[in-house]
């Protein structure tokens, strides 16, 4: 860790004492250089705090307004930070400084996957990979808000057991079980509309299998590696499918998207729809551990950095 005397915050900026940082997958793929960022630079882009300080021309928030954001470039990992003033979220009554860090990157992600990406239907089937993560559990209970009908891949009994009671209607064991196969034996033969995978190279072809007819994948991660090239003939060959590869950075580029993404979450979880699901606390200057849990798997629902 290193200290720096951090200015006051320029035009349009606010100063933000961090109280909850929130460890994300992609934070790795900047540490490793897999994601390219501008050199030097911090690693991290979701946390919550309490503002300090506003910049000249800053008028939406104010001095001791709790914030969150998760957007932006690198450098959450900081305990007092100089932010954009249009990247950050006001934090809605009720919900804690440290649930509002866990929920909103993987909260936004779930809610652009299953409601804009491919807009998911009550009483259809959806495939959902890493269930028992951050995202997916999540993900988990907004299908089941929606009335879909989840399919999880987990590891293990008890990440299967949590996701299971976090809304997914079917969990498959990857460690025991063929996921191909389940998923044929639970829709009856006949494949899921989308697959939402975060995993990427080990879970390609049976993604891919797994799709009904015009099914879209949908491939949002890569902790496996980079899924091979996909070629258009066997989009066609395997039942005419939809490929994409979405960001979050896209679906809520501009601030009103990011907003009404945002008013998604929380009013669901104001509602009691989604419940917070912090498994993993460490202090900010153990970040090194908590990148090797997360890249392990060792972790379950949403990890957080305290400053």
């Amino acid at each position: 860790m290193e200290t720096i005397d951090l200015p006051d915050p320029g035009p349009g900026e606010v100063q933000i004492r961090q109280h909850a940082v929130g460890l994300n997958y992609m934070d790795c793929y900047f540490r490793s250089g897999y994601y390219p960022a501008p050199t030097p630079a911090g690693v991290g882009t979701e946390a919550a705090g309490v503002v300090e300080q506003v910049g000249s021309g800053v008028t939406e928030f104010e001095a001791g307004d709790r914030v969150v954001y998760a957007s932006g470039a690198p450098g959450s990992y900081a305990d007092l930070r100089n932010m954009p003033a249009d990247r950050l979220i006001a934090i809605p009554d009720g919900i804690a400084e440290e649930d509002a860090a866990a929920l909103l990157m993987k909260g936004m992600t779930a809610e652009y996957l299953l409601t804009r990406c491919y807009p998911l239907k009550a009483g259809e089937f959806a495939l959902f990979y890493a269930a028992s993560g951050g995202v997916g559990l999540i993900a988990g209970q907004w299908g089941r808000h929606i009335g879909a009908r989840m399919i999880g891949v987990a590891a293990g009994e008890e990440k299967c057991r949590l996701a299971k009671q976090s809304g997914y209607a079917f969990v498959i064991d990857r460690t025991r079980e063929d996921v191909l196969a389940r998923v044929k034996e639970i829709t009856g033969g006949a494949g899921v509309p989308v697959v939402y995978d975060s995993i990427g190279k080990a879970t390609f072809e049976t993604s891919i299998k797994s799709l009904a007819p015009r099914g879209v994948f949908v491939s949002f991660g890569t902790t496996t590696g980079a899924p091979p090239p996909v070629e258009a003939a066997l989009l066609q060959k395997s039942g005419s499918l939809y490929f994409t590869r979405p960001t979050l950075a896209t679906y809520c580029s501009a601030r009103p998207d990011m907003l009404a993404s945002a008013t998604k979450l929380f009013d669901l979880v104001r509602a009691g729809a989604i419940k917070p699901s912090i498994g993993q606390r460490y202090a900010l200057s153990d970040a090194p551990s908590a990148h090797r849990d997360l890249e392990s798997g060792k972790t379950i629902g949403a990890s957080l950095l305290i400053p």
